[in-house]
C-alpha cells in the first residue's frame, strides 16, 4: 500500500451470496483523489463499495482501506473503520420522523459523540458546508430531493471522514440539481478527502472529469 493510499485492492474477488461478481480487482485510491466507478446496473459497483465499507467479507485477494486490513479486520473494529468513511446512498435514507438537526445528532450519538454543545457546533459546520443551515429544523418531507441529498452529504461529513463513498448520489435528481451535488463532492475532494462515486450517468463524467474505473465483464478496468 503506497504511503498516501487510502484504498489498496489487490487481486480481489468480490462475492455476493457465494456468487462471484468481480474477480482480479486491482485499485489504488490516493488521499484527495476523485474516482468515478462506472458500469451497467448489476455490474458489481455496489458490491465493490460494500467490500470497501466491510459489509461484504474479503474472501480472496488483499484489501486495505483507511489503514485497516480488511482480510483480518475484527467485527468489533468495523464501526471504527466506518467512522473514517462517509457513505451517501441514492435514496438519502433520512429518518422521516426527525428534523434535519435531529437526523444529524442521531448519527453523532450513534458513533459515540455525547457532548451536546460539541455536537451542535459540528451539525452547524456540516450544514454550512452544504449551504443548508436554514433547514436545521425542517423535516425531510419539507425538503426537495436535492436538499435531501445535500443533507445526506452533510451527514456523511459529520465524523470528518477520510473517504466518501457515494452510490449513485445523483440517480434520483434532475440535471441541474445533479450538477450542484457534483460541484459539492468535487469541493470535498479538493479539501483532501478521497471520493469514490458509483454512477452510470456518463454526462457527469464529461462535465466533471476525474479518474474513471469501470466494472465490466466481471472485473475492473
Amino acid at each position: 500500500m503506497e504511503e498516501n493510499s487510502i484504498i489498496s485492492l489487490q487481486n480481489l474477488s468480490v462475492f455476493q451470496k457465494n456468487k462471484l461478481v468481480l474477480s482480479d480487482v486491482n485499485l489504488e485510491v490516493s488521499k484527495g483523489e476523485f474516482v468515478y466507478l462506472i458500469g451497467k446496473t448489476g455490474s458489481g459497483k455496489s458490491s465493490l463499495l460494500q467490500v470497501i465499507y466491510a459489509d461484504l467479507a474479503v474472501e480472496d485477494g488483499q484489501a486495505k482501506v483507511c489503514d485497516y486490513n480488511l482480510n483480518t479486520i475484527k467485527r468489533s473494529d468495523i464501526p471504527f473503520l466506518r467512522r473514517k468513511l462517509g457513505i451517501i446512498f441514492q435514496d438519502f435514507q433520512l429518518l422521516d420522523d426527525r428534523t434535519v438537526g435531529e437526523n444529524l445528532e442521531f448519527v453523532l450519538r450513534a458513533t459515540g459523540n455525547t457532548d451536546k454543545q460539541v455536537n451542535e457546533n459540528r451539525i452547524l459546520q456540516v450544514l454550512d458546508r452544504v449551504e443548508l443551515i436554514s433547514k436545521l429544523k425542517s423535516m425531510p418531507h419539507q425538503l426537495s430531493g436535492g436538499e435531501q441529498q445535500r443533507i445526506a452529504i452533510a451527514r456523511a461529513l459529520l465524523n470528518d471522514p477520510e473517504l466518501i463513498l457515494a452510490d449513485e448520489p445523483t440517480g434520483n435528481l434532475d440535471p441541474e440539481t445533479s450538477n450542484g451535488i457534483m460541484k459539492l463532492l468535487l469541493e470535498i475532494s479538493k479539501s483532501g478527502k478521497s471520493v469514490i462515486m458509483a454512477t452510470h450517468n456518463y454526462s457527469l463524467i464529461n462535465k466533471f472529469p476525474g479518474k474513471v474505473v469501470k466494472c465490466e465483464e466481471g472485473t475492473l478496468r
